[in-house]
């Protein structure tokens, strides 16, 4: 039953993924295309962290209520509308009002996805169920943005967006499909027992342990670090250094394939270790990425800088084990969905911040972002337990 719940959840991850990954990482150059300005670009970046922030509360609540099979098929359900929603036309008020929809998915479900780990998997074993669930999630970014570079550079950005868009929601209608299949005839394969704990969570009170409250401070500044340059990645690399959309595709497929080929071995390692050194590393990474991109004036160097952004992956199973093992069993869903909307409201006006910044000098950009990541990373050295007490007989 574990096995045919985390399989079916695995297939969906996938197929979303590699649908959506067709054009959502070519958004910000295509709203550019559309006529949006620099600072418009930054707007766009924090209206989808602040839907990152306010639907992961929401999310947590739906999915302790109703479980993690019903939630998972709504927010998918909302995100397939929003797919179509941009394919009704071209404009900047459709694509941040669609975005309102597409977001459900990776945000509204983010603490389903977390919630299902969590009664299926327990102690180090969530380890490796993050680790299968980041790679899974990670190698339709290795396959399709060079498709859909590919398609841009064919059909044109417009065209090719929408032809993007067309084919996603082929994908991700099917996926929603076997999904709900899937996951019907393993919860009814499910013990009374279970169902009670999945379905109980929302009459209990909650309450973020002292050392979770640590990891967000420091995982909110890193954050920070991350969403200050992050839609202007794609612009740097096209209008800066002068790639190809297509060649910047294959940049986010050697981020990706870097990433991928870091999770094995730190998951491993950390089965037999502390989790803290893996989160420590994994923020060392965030901040040197962003001098990494502000350095780089070829493909070459570009692509070396991307491998390091891959490395921020490094310590991500560990980092999301560590908050579920320091969650309430009986309220994971609201714990996840507390943590990220904390996180996200802290870190919601980033893009923003980074636009402005960009205005004055884009580099200005990079560089607060390295300085936020390195402020992250000394308080996690810092002030993160190596052992929170308590864990060995939570875990």
């Amino acid at each position: 039953m574990a096995a045919r719940r985390a399989t079916a959840l695995a297939a969906a991850l996938f197929v979303f993924g590699l649908g959506e990954e067709l054009w959502f990482r070519y958004l910000p150059e295509y709203l550019r295309t559309l006529g949006a300005s620099a600072f418009a670009v930054g707007l766009f970046g924090t209206w989808k962290d602040l839907l990152d922030a306010v639907y992961a509360y929401p999310g947590g609540a739906v999915t302790d209520r109703i479980g993690t099979k019903r939630s998972l098929l709504i927010f998918g359900g909302i995100t397939l509308g929003g797919i179509a929603l941009l394919v009704a036309g071209p404009s900047i008020p459709v694509v941040f009002l669609a975005m309102t929809l597409v977001m459900a998915w990776s945000s509204l479900g983010l603490p389903a996805t977390f919630a299902l780990i969590g009664e299926e998997l327990e102690g180090h074993r969530r380890i490796v169920g993050f680790t299968v669930q980041s790679i899974v999630k990670r190698v339709p970014i290795v396959i399709a943005p060079p498709l859909g570079g590919l398609l841009l550079e064919r059909l044109g950005v417009v065209g090719g967006m929408r032809a993007g868009f067309a084919i996603s929601i082929v994908l991700c209608a099917a996926t929603l499909v076997v999904l709900g299949r899937a996951l019907s005839a393993a919860s009814s394969e499910r013990t009374p027992a279970a169902a009670k704990a999945t379905a109980g969570g929302d009459r209990t009170r909650l309450r973020l342990r002292p050392e979770l409250r640590q990891l967000l401070v420091a995982d909110c500044l890193v954050r920070l670090c991350e969403g200050l340059p992050d839609v202007f990645l794609v612009v740097w690399a096209i209008e800066v250094v002068r790639i190809t959309p297509a060649r910047f595709g294959i940049l986010t497929s050697i981020l990706m394939l870097t990433a991928i080929a870091s999770y094995l071995p730190a998951a491993a390692l950390a089965r037999r270790a502390e989790k803290k050194p893996f989160v420590v590393l994994t923020y060392v990474f965030f901040t040197l990425f962003p001098l990494a991109v502000v350095a780089s004036r070829s493909f070459a160097a570009l692509a070396a800088a991307f491998a390091i952004g891959g490395l921020r992956e490094i310590g991500e199973p560990a980092r999301k084990a560590l908050i579920v093992d320091l969650a309430d069993p009986a309220a994971r869903g609201r714990t996840v969905g507390t943590y990220y909307t904390l996180r996200g409201l802290a870190v919601a006006g980033a893009a923003a911040a980074g636009g402005a910044l960009w205005t004055i000098r884009p580099w200005l950009t990079f560089a607060a972002a390295a300085a936020m990541g390195a402020a992250g990373t000394a308080w996690a050295a810092v002030f993160l337990p190596a052992r929170p007490p308590g864990l060995e007989e939570r875990t």
